[in-house]
């Protein structure tokens, strides 16, 4: 398969990217910032963003969707990146629509893709327990009760947890942590009794939050899936999770490079323009060979994801570690360009490194997706 995007995808990237840039610039990311807004982020623009249809972009068209395909996906979030757009897209439209879609009852998907794909419903998956992403450890217990279950534990990083109103919530019904078997997938008010919330403001300015399950008790009806088998389920929302996650990162990246080639053709020092120094056009040269393998590793894994979640998650874990290096490298490079003032609150690049410090952590950091790798070629 070409790694090349077909018209109709370049035409959705140009249409995002004009949008963004109008409307949700990294000015926007600093106004919310500055101003303490409660929510971090825009409603109005989220309600923007589903009348474009990209609340609905997995959702099937029966549902009120677009049922476009993980690459559209890809596409979409790399324009996020560009511009840090604060959103619930990445927790609900990917993540949680991924997640009910694939493990939900027919009642289940009725009840809540409609609202995902509306803008009227956020949704967000709270998985890990502990300061890194380690989903086969969940802990959280989950106690069968009268015809229901009860619910004890704690989440952390959950992302956009702190405006949520459905939580996808794994949790132990069997096995010791550690365990893939015996993690069962509940589907949570967010203002049920025994739940309590803590909003947590990450370095890059988005948010999470922290949640306190003690004997939250939960119907028969609200498992997604079915009891004790909820890995499947897990592991496919999270592969579509970190292929988005990883054209954000790229995204954030190519920009931050961007911005750093545009300030090599402008600074002036000994009387000279900064990008006529060899050795910042070498490093310059560096970062670009660099991206451009990423962007081709990324296109790759979404597509892998069109053909078949199941037997993708190889080649998105070497995107997601491939994209958490490279755009690491672009933000480290562009401060260091841009010398002691590219640190300083008043230029853009120092929100990019920030936001990909953040990005390269969840659902995995490379540490944890070279593991992965090899994991799943048997080394």
């Amino acid at each position: 398969m070409a790694l090349l995007l077909n018209d109709e995808q370049t035409m959705l990237r140009d249409n995002a990217r004009s949008f963004l840039a109008k409307n949700a610039p990294v000015a926007h990311l600093r106004k919310l910032r500055d101003d303490r807004d409660r929510d971090g982020f825009s409603r109005a623009l989220w309600k923007e963003f589903a009348n474009l249809g990209w609340s609905g972009i997995l959702v099937p068209p029966e549902l009120g969707g677009l049922g476009l395909g993980h690459v559209e996906v890809g596409v979409v979030m790399e324009e996020f990146g560009r511009t840090l757009t604060p959103s619930p897209l990445l927790s609900t439209a990917v993540v949680g629509a991924t997640a009910i879609a694939r493990g939900g009852s027919d009642a289940q998907k009725k009840a809540y893709l409609p609202r995902i794909a509306h803008g009227d419903l956020i949704a967000t998956l709270a998985i890990d327990e502990t300061t890194k992403h380690r989903p086969e450890k969940t802990a959280l217990k989950a106690s069968k009760t009268g015809s229901g279950f009860a619910l004890n534990g704690a989440k952390s990083f959950v992302l956009d947890g702190h405006v949520a109103e459905l939580l996808i919530v794994a949790g132990r019904t069997s096995g010791e942590p550690g365990e893939a078997q015996g993690i069962t997938l509940f589907l949570v008010d967010a203002k049920i009794k025994g739940l309590e919330l803590e909003r947590t403001v990450m370095v890059d300015a988005h948010n999470s939050a922290r949640l306190t399950f003690e004997n939250v008790v939960l119907p028969a009806d609200s498992v997604l899936g079915e009891v004790g088998s909820g890995w499947s389920t897990l592991e496919g929302a999270l592969n579509v999770g970190r292929a988005a996650a990883a054209a954000e990162l790229f995204g954030a990246g190519e920009e931050a490079f961007a911005k750093t080639v545009t300030y090599l053709k402008e600074r002036k020092q000994f009387g000279k323009i900064i990008g006529q120094f060899q050795a910042l056009q070498h490093r310059a040269a560096n970062v670009y060979c660099e991206l451009e393998v990423t962007r081709s590793v990324v296109l790759r894994a979404l597509q892998a994801l069109d053909e078949s979640i199941d037997s993708a998650g190889a080649l998105v874990s070497a995107a997601k570690a491939r994209a958490g290096a490279s755009a690491g490298l672009a933000v480290q490079e562009a401060v260091q360009m841009h010398g002691g003032i590219g640190m300083t609150d008043e230029f853009d690049v120092g929100f990019y490194m920030k936001r990909v410090r953040a990005l390269q952590e969840l659902w995995g950091d490379a540490n944890f997706h070279a593991d992965r790798l090899a994991r799943l070629n048997h080394y």
